[in-house]
């Protein structure tokens, strides 16, 4: 792990530096109040990823002193956090823990955004379609009334007349979750690592030898440059990379499998396909799921297939799209957004999941090293929950919190069968 600098060497992160010359970023507000009280350990979190950054600040506002460590920078286009966009939603059928922890992240991506100034939250709404009557849409719909969120229930001809870009065939409901939408991926976490940086917060960039797993404590971490550094306590959140840095703990309960996204052009001056006009959306096709959003900032109407693909090294898979995942879209597109039809790739990615052996978040401290907490397993969902999983992991880190027992890495089996959507 590399940090794609040309050099081992850690490099201190600058304010400037950060989120490398996104406009207003340098002088916009912090994000809350750092806590002047606490102990004022040093804690070490390995990994800038959503998960890692916003757990840094949660610590950093309980008022700890705390280095954040990435190898290649934060939410780089290698990371399970980059990219442009991801859906923020709280559709997750009885899995209703993600529901809550998407709510209240929610909240909290909300005033990252407004006090930074920058567009992190694109309330774009979300379209969540059923071809039949699934225990996941009537689970959905319980928890949204008990929550008291102000999602509709849509039928085909709802569908249709509401949002007319999509071809609601074969549909039997929709749920329409008019507040939630889209968070800019990239840019929203290194606007986050921007405020830690800005509130004295030290970030480097530097590669994490894998430490030894048989000893009682950790005590401190090891870079590639030969350089040290000691901390009190450690967060590891590097997402696919977790299984590299404890083989013996993570084995195969955390596997990476490859992602292709992909983003065509709508007709030119046609307005149906903005946000605003058009949502947010994933078809759910008996947990065969398909989703999108609308052309934001001109990026193009986008377009992924949530089924884990083939699983991958993050280090050495080919990040060039192959053509059979490229025309599965587009059969896609055709069958459900048929004014799209023949509209020109414009954009295409390559990424990963992360997945856990059953789809939920680990956050639980390793078996041995009791000065260590692992965050990981976003099994492609996780980045709307990043804050509250950085809340939780640092109320974990200092006992506030127990364990959840769906998050605890006894639960992480080493054979893949993917319970949550």
């Amino acid at each position: 792990m590399r940090n794609g600098t040309g050099s081992d060497m850690p490099v201190p992160l600058t304010r400037r530096s950060v989120l490398g010359g996104v406009a207003g970023a340098v002088t916009a507000p912090a994000i809350g109040r750092v806590a002047t009280r606490g102990s004022r350990l040093h804690i070490a979190v390995i990994g800038a990823g959503v998960f890692g950054a916003w757990t840094a600040r949660h610590l950093q506002l309980a008022g700890h002193n705390v280095t954040l460590v990435d190898a290649r920078g934060p939410a780089n286009n290698r990371a399970s956090s980059g990219g442009e966009s991801r859906m923020t939603r709280a559709a997750y059928g009885k899995d209703s823990i993600y529901t809550r922890m998407a709510l209240d992240s929610l909240a909290q991506w909300k005033e990252l955004g407004a006090r930074s100034g920058l567009p992190i939250f694109i309330p774009a709404g979300v379209l969540f379609f059923f071809p039949t009557d699934d225990p996941y849409l009537a689970d959905s719909l319980a928890a949204h009334r008990r929550l008291k969120l102000p999602t509709e229930l849509f039928s085909p001809a709802d569908m249709a007349r509401r949002f007319p870009m999509i071809d609601p065939s074969g549909v039997h409901a929709a749920l329409y979750e008019p507040g939630f939408g889209a968070l800019m991926a990239r840019r929203a976490v290194q606007t986050l690592v921007h405020k830690f940086v800005a509130d004295q917060g030290q970030y480097l960039v530097g590669d994490v030898a894998p430490p030894r797993e048989d000893a009682a404590s950790l005590g401190s971490i090891r870079l590639s440059s030969g350089e040290t550094i000691a901390a009190d306590r450690f967060v590891f959140a590097a997402g696919p990379w977790l299984p590299k840095l404890f083989p013996q703990a993570i084995s195969r309960r955390i596997v990476a499998t490859r992602q292709e996204v992909f983003f065509f052009a709508p007709p030119p001056g046609d307005r149906r396909f903005l946000s605003g006009a058009m949502p947010g959306w994933a078809d759910f096709n008996g947990g065969d799921i398909y989703y999108g959003f609308p052309d934001l900032e001109g990026r193009g109407v986008k377009f992924a297939h949530d089924a884990h693909g083939v699983e991958v090294d993050p280090d050495t898979q080919s990040r060039i799209p192959t053509e059979a995942a490229l025309a599965e879209i587009v059969a896609f597109r055709d069958r459900r957004f048929p004014l799209l039809r023949g509209a020109p790739l414009v954009e295409s990615r390559v990424c990963q999941y992360e997945n856990s052996g059953n789809g939920d978040f680990l956050i639980d401290h390793h078996p041995h090293l009791a000065d260590v907490l692992l965050v990981g397993g976003g099994s492609g969902h996780g980045f709307k929950h990043g804050p509250e999983v950085g809340r939780k992991a640092a109320a974990l880190l200092f006992g506030r919190e127990s364990v959840e027992s769906r998050f605890s890495l006894a639960t992480k089996a080493l054979t893949q069968r993917r319970a949550v959507h």
